[in-house]
């Protein structure tokens, strides 16, 4: 069943406050809201369907953000879950359901300016916001959820958490993860020397760029949908964002590096990143990390053919 912008903006308008208290914050769902999780895959499937979700918004650093948690009866633990640049949680349905059926509660949220979340479309003024805003959404969790907690993360989403990780300091990011998987994380992205050429001259007369929308995934059914079906995708990308991300390249290369053991998992057949060069960046960045390079995957890795996406999913945790 398809859903329309306007019913999209009926659940966003309608998100009730959470306070990740089970006795305060309900299960319930308007009839939008189910279309919603159905539309998108995030509806349980039978064998899940004892678990708790809640759905509703979580105020951070002047974002109204779109979150949504999954608790188990006795969780083994609590999973976060970061999505990338143009995502939105409605695509990681099957990611959190594998991680639910390890019996971790799950905590995801779209990011400011991406799917239901407030903010200017697709854009932030620096990638600090994303991180300050995960670091929040960790503090709020404190005595809610059971630990160890993980995190995953695709892309940006894998970028907010190298930076996290990087930072982390006890005046700054306080890491409570004791484990991180990044997914196609973002360094530099694939072209980014000519990227870089064109920005240059082109910023100083556009605010916005059109966005090209390729296929990121040998699932020829996921790219149907993001092409013909998900009202949440934008056309366009702003050159603010752009501007953000150059930053980030810079700050990561000046990061110190880690001794976090850091699982990355990466396609060899991503067209998005320059990820044979971020994957030896990373070599030099973290002395204890664990890379998996997974033959003929793309660059969009939970939403990756389904034989491909095993390996993935059987690789976290």
């Amino acid at each position: 069943m398809s859903i329309t912008p306007e019913q999209l903006d009926k659940v966003r308008r309608e998100l009730r406050p959470l306070v990740f208290d089970f006795s305060r914050d309900s299960t319930k769902k308007t009839a939008e809201e189910a279309l919603y999780l159905n539309h998108y895959s995030l509806a349980l499937p039978a064998e899940l369907a004892d678990i708790s979700h809640y759905l509703g918004y979580l105020p951070s650093s002047g974002f109204k953000l779109a979150t949504h948690y999954w608790s188990p009866e006795n969780p083994r633990g609590t999973y976060f879950v970061v999505h990338g640049y143009f995502d939105h949680i409605g695509l990681y349905g099957q990611l959190i359901h594998h991680l639910l059926s390890l019996n971790y509660a799950v905590v995801a949220f779209d990011l400011p300016g991406h799917g239901l979340s407030s903010g200017e479309r697709v854009t932030i003024e620096s990638f600090d916001h994303y991180v300050d805003i995960f670091s929040d959404l960790l503090h709020r969790c404190h005595s809610r959820f059971p630990k160890p907690w993980k995190a995953v993360g695709q892309s940006t989403g894998g970028a907010i958490l190298l930076k996290y990780i990087l930072a982390a300091k006890p005046h700054h990011y306080q890491n409570d993860l004791t484990d991180i998987t990044v997914l196609a994380p973002l360094i530099h992205p694939r072209g980014w020397k000519k990227s870089q050429k064109t920005y240059k001259f082109l910023h100083r007369f556009l605010k916005k760029i059109k966005r090209k929308l390729k296929p990121n995934s040998s699932n020829e059914a996921f790219n149907q949908f993001l092409a013909n079906d998900d009202p949440l995708q934008a056309g366009y990308i702003p050159m603010e964002w752009i501007a953000s991300m150059k930053r980030w390249t810079e700050e990561f290369a000046a990061l110190p590096p880690s001794d976090y053991p850091l699982m990355v998992i990466q396609g060899n057949c991503d067209m998005a990143v320059a990820w044979q060069h971020n994957t030896e960046e990373l070599r030099k960045k973290f002395c204890h990390l664990k890379l998996e390079i997974i033959a003929g995957a793309q660059h969009h890795l939970v939403n990756e053919e389904q034989q491909l996406r095993n390996k993935v999913f059987k690789m976290i945790n």
